[in-house]
């Protein structure tokens, strides 16, 4: 097979799934790893696809696009700020924490009183909100913009969190489900919060009762590696006793 021929069945199958591995490329194409990692460098240059780390993402439309962030404000709004509410009475002064760029994450960041804390965050609107705050010292990830979220990912902001570490990590997901965990809408979403669970001694899932039962483009981490999960009181019981029973504490608002 040319070369030319190898690069359009690999923009076609990245645009067809989303996203797809070096590895996966390489045992389909019968070449080497770095054959394919320069074949994807050079697609990446050529603007048709985003390189990830351990291979590539489409850069058409998701298959479950991000919801813009004004849209996702309003969405389950009074359920997410009373949520946030419950977080943040989970934070203590001279806490080391991460808030992700979530729209829950932010109600917590225009509630949260002016205590002397540590925030890391890889959103530009979290960030904004704190930035009045003068006890609270707030740190940016920087990277690659993902402008529906208003939120840095990609490469430069996953290697940005390898310098910290936190006592407690705040997020939400796209979905919770019992068996496949917690998933996101994009590789690049659910990689820089795979990292972030990484970093936490405490991991807090702020998600409202719709996210339960949904399984969304790409995992992120199984449920085991949850600590706490914030959620509002329409969750179902049967939901609710099942993720007890894992040993996962569960506040509802």
């Amino acid at each position: 097979m040319l070369a030319a021929e190898r690069y359009e069945k690999i923009v076609s199958l990245v645009n067809q799934r989303g996203a797809v591995r070096v590895s996966e490329l390489s045992e389909l194409f019968q070449v080497t790893e770095e054959t394919i990692r320069r074949d994807l460098d050079r697609l990446e240059q050529a603007g048709r696809l985003s390189r990830s780390h351990g291979g590539a993402v489409s850069i058409k439309d998701d298959p479950q696009p991000e919801i813009p962030y004004a849209e996702r404000e309003i969405t389950y709004a009074e359920e997410k700020k009373r949520i946030a509410q419950a977080a943040i009475q989970r934070i203590e002064p001279k806490d080391r924490i991460l808030l992700d760029a979530s729209s829950t994450a932010w109600y917590m960041a225009a509630e949260v009183p002016d205590l002397p804390l540590t925030v890391l965050t890889n959103s530009i609107k979290v960030a904004t909100e704190l930035s009045s705050k003068e006890k609270i010292s707030v740190i940016s990830t920087g990277g690659q913009l993902a402008q529906r979220s208003l939120s840095f990912v990609g490469p430069l902001a996953e290697r940005s969190l390898d310098a910290y570490h936190v006592d407690k990590v705040f997020l939400s997901c796209k979905g919770v489900h019992l068996e496949r965990g917690i998933s996101e809408s994009n590789e690049l979403q659910a990689r820089i919060k795979e990292r972030m669970i990484g970093m936490a001694d405490e991991v807090i899932l702020l998600v409202d009762s719709s996210k339960f039962g949904v399984q969304a483009f790409t995992q992120v981490t199984d449920l085991s590696e949850i600590d706490v999960i914030i959620t509002d009181h329409r969750i179902a019981r049967e939901t609710l006793e099942q993720l007890q029973d894992r040993g996962i504490e569960v506040i509802t608002v």
